[in-house]
């Protein structure tokens, strides 16, 4: 075992420890059931959430001091999972399937519903989810339902595509090629004072109506951020009417990748390239029929991760749009990138703003 992973199962350890003590002695806040976001279709459906204690925030405003703001992320990070606990996912048949939460307080469950449910809202379909059983230390914790409804993103028949994004510097600045500047901006800021780029909830809003007028085109967010942002992204996405889809996050364990980047590809690009190509074929697995549009930034390795995706998926992606975050070195990596899918007919845009998105996208009758 390397020391990287001997540092991660200790931590793991001392974590789980310090949450089952707390609880034990009556300390451990309220616990709460996630469930994210997720996706499948009429015959499968992917739920994934968490269960931990609940970490007491109040609801951020955009008045919010930068204090305030890094307080609530320490709230965020210093997480309290609950390993070891059974879940209940309830299908519209009545039928129950069961889950483990693993070491980090995850569960992900693979149902295949005998029939959809009735949709909470457009697209979107509710599996209940509840706790059914605790592990042994737990039982000094009052008693009490915790549950939570997935949302599940079902694509209609009628969807002409799907579109993946990335949030970081694609939907709004985070500036990640700096970490001092992007840990500032996502450690001292909330969904209320975070603001998009201009043009772009416009112009997925006119993607996910595609040619038709109605919203079937479905969104996927793939992102290198924490799972622990997942509630900030989330209400960031509905503050600014840009389109709900499934939030894709990383967890921050140590573990090894589940998809293996390229050669060349090392460090942290490497673990932020293995997980989006992972989650991006996940996606395109699951819609074998659905062609896609990608959207990125010249950031860190979006160009790259969407022409290793075209690679394995040809014929499968439509257009890449590529956000120039005004770096020269960065723009320079995505010529050879544009030059090398143009000879494949997939094209690759570098946009310095969304108009210039949306001028092409009418052009290449994605939208009206």
């Amino acid at each position: 075992m390397g020391l990287l992973a001997t540092f991660s199962t200790l931590t793991e350890w001392l974590d789980h420890f310090l949450t089952r003590r707390a609880a034990r002695l009556g300390r451990l806040r309220p616990l709460q059931l996630l469930a994210y976001r997720s996706y499948g279709t009429a015959q499968r459906f992917y739920l994934k959430g968490r269960l931990l204690a609940d970490p007491g925030l109040r609801p951020a405003l955009a008045t919010d001091s930068a204090w305030r703001n890094f307080r609530s992320m320490v709230r965020r990070f210093n997480s309290r999972e609950v390993a070891g606990a059974y879940l209940l996912a309830e299908l519209p048949d009545g039928s129950l399937h069961e889950v483990m939460t693993d070491a980090e307080g995850y569960f992900l469950l693979v149902l295949e519903p005998p029939a959809l449910p009735a949709p909470v809202s457009y697209l979107w379909y509710p599996v209940p989810v509840r706790v059914q059983q605790l592990p042994t230390g737990f039982r000094g914790l009052p008693p009490g339902p915790v549950a939570a409804a997935a949302q599940v993103l079902v694509p209609p028949p009628t969807a002409e595509f799907g579109v993946i994004s990335d949030l970081d510097d694609t939907v709004f600045e985070t500036r990640a090629t700096n970490v001092v500047k992007m840990l500032g901006r996502v450690l001292l800021s909330n969904a209320q004072s975070k603001q998009p780029f201009a043009g772009v909830a416009d112009f997925y809003r006119a993607l996910q109506c595609g040619r038709t007028g109605r919203p079937d085109n479905p969104f996927f967010y793939v992102s290198s951020s924490p799972w622990n942002l997942y509630d900030v992204l989330d209400e960031f996405l509905r503050l600014h009417a840009i389109p709900p889809g499934p939030l894709l996050l990383r967890d921050l364990g140590l573990g090894r990748p589940k998809t293996t980047p390229p050669p060349g590809v090392t460090g942290s690009a490497a673990i932020h390239f293995a997980h989006k190509l992972h989650e991006i074929d996940d996606i395109l697995t699951t819609y074998p029929a659905l062609p896609f549009v990608l959207c990125g930034d010249s950031g860190q390795e979006d160009a790259r991760i969407y022409r290793e995706v075209v690679r394995r998926h040809p014929g499968r992606i439509r257009v890449v749009y590529i956000r120039d975050v005004q770096e020269p070195v960065r723009a320079a990596l995505v010529g050879p990138i544009m030059a090398e899918l143009a000879t494949e007919g997939v094209p690759m845009l570098l946009v310095s703003e969304y108009a210039a998105a949306a001028s092409h996208a009418r052009q290449l009758g994605l939208m009206v």
